[in-house]
């Protein structure tokens, strides 16, 4: 009897079903952005896009909606647009707009709301880096706009752990290899394994900053955004996170967190 052949490997589809639920986050992104200035958003940039499923998400949120994926990566975006813009009907199709850029590129297109998620920002390292960013950033704002990043830490993310996460048909492994405590540096590896299959070790690699939620505050109100708003995740019985997250201006003391950080133009 022949053997079935096995799938090959999508790591860009692993991710998507590991990391992300777009249609969970632009919800909560649209919520915010209701909360913050009173009235409904319609243009959404994705900062470090990726794939941008996030952006195709946000189209099918509503018929008003547009969406601008940016990334500096240009294989991820041609993914996207295989796999997911290509699924859009061809009115929202074409409110979706690709750039293939860095984000620090001048002249980019303006907004109502402004992403930066999956910690995609920590790849600036530098203090005069990620303040351009933040200032470019509210510069792209159109009146009432919004930025919106997410943020992680936490004592256990100040030592080498790995977390491991299992699905139906793979474990998904969250690999941290290192952390400086002067530099705030971090090595990070997504790895996965399928069942029956040997794992897949280094998928995915970060080389990041550890950002700290007063360091981010600070610079963002540096640059001129006049409110910046901490949204923390509530915790599960067993002491995981809820993935509900709610306006605090105190956080809990725990070994690993995520909060959402909001800042208004």
């Amino acid at each position: 009897m022949q053997q079935k052949k096995r799938k090959a490997f999508d790591k860009y589809w692993y991710y998507l079903h590991s990391v992300q639920s777009p249609f969970h986050d632009v919800k909560f992104i649209k919520d915010c952005y209701v909360r913050h200035s009173g009235c409904l958003p319609k243009v959404f940039c994705e900062d470090f896009s990726f794939t941008f499923a996030l952006s195709c998400a946000w189209v099918k949120l509503q018929a008003t909606h547009k969406a601008i994926a940016i990334d500096i990566d240009k294989d991820p975006l041609e993914y996207g647009k295989k796999k997911y813009l290509s699924k859009l009907n061809a009115h929202e199709q074409k409110r979706v707009q690709v750039i293939h850029t860095n984000v620090l590129s001048k002249y980019l297109p303006s907004a109502d709301i402004i992403a930066a998620l999956n910690f995609s920002y920590f790849t600036f390292k530098q203090r005069k880096q990620i303040k351009k960013y933040f200032k470019y950033s509210l510069q792209r704002l159109k009146t009432k706009g919004i930025l919106i990043l997410d943020c992680f830490g936490g004592s256990q993310c100040m030592e080498a752990n790995e977390e491991i996460e299992e699905h139906n048909s793979f474990n998904y492994y969250w690999d941290q290899v290192n952390f400086d405590p002067i530099t705030h540096h971090a090595l990070f590896y997504i790895h996965y394994k399928r069942k029956g299959e040997a794992k897949r070790k280094k998928v995915f690699t970060y080389d990041w900053r550890l950002w700290s939620i007063p360091e981010l505050k600070e610079l963002l109100q540096e640059v001129g955004f006049k409110k910046v708003q901490i949204y923390w995740e509530g915790s599960n019985k067993d002491g995981t996170g809820s993935g509900h997250f709610t306006p605090v201006e105190l956080g809990e003391e725990c070994e690993a967190w995520v909060a959402y950080i909001v800042a208004e133009k």
